[in-house]
């Protein structure tokens, strides 16, 4: 089964608690360890972006259960491609908060995230959302 790379935006219902986004770590790392997926979920001002990689059917199916989870709304898909390698395949599930101030240190991404990832100009650019998900990860 051939290996997928998908990235999606997100936005919460409203701006999450430390306690929320850990339960929402664990949760993820608990599932993507036993289904053999890996990737980065990225936080900022309750908006989500989130790449996991994994085989074709687990990525479906969490894709799926992200889709019907009600703490958030508007899951744009940014991408979805078969890939050769995982680029993220040091985490279950890494996780980074960003503040205001970190992607405004990125001229080239402030524009992408007036208040919160805007999935429209992300998904414009080819290959930003991963360069943004490995910059802000430390991939």
């Amino acid at each position: 089964m051939p290996l997928v790379q998908l990235i999606y935006v997100s936005s919460a219902w409203r701006e999450l608690s430390e306690d929320e986004l850990y339960d929402i770590l664990e949760s993820s790392i608990r599932h993507n360890t036993q289904q053999g997926i890996t990737g980065v979920l990225l936080y900022t001002n309750g908006s989500f972006m989130q790449v996991i990689e994994g085989e074709e059917a687990a990525i479906e199916e969490t894709y799926s259960r992200i889709c019907d989870d009600d703490r958030h709304k508007d899951v744009f898909l940014l991408s979805k491609e078969v890939i050769a390698k995982r680029d993220f395949p040091r985490w279950a599930m890494g996780f980074r908060r960003l503040s205001r101030g970190e992607f405004e240190s990125h001229p080239a991404y402030a524009p992408l995230l007036p208040d919160g990832f805007d999935a429209e100009r992300i998904g414009a650019q080819p290959g930003v959302a991963t360069e943004m998900l490995r910059q802000f990860s430390g991939a």
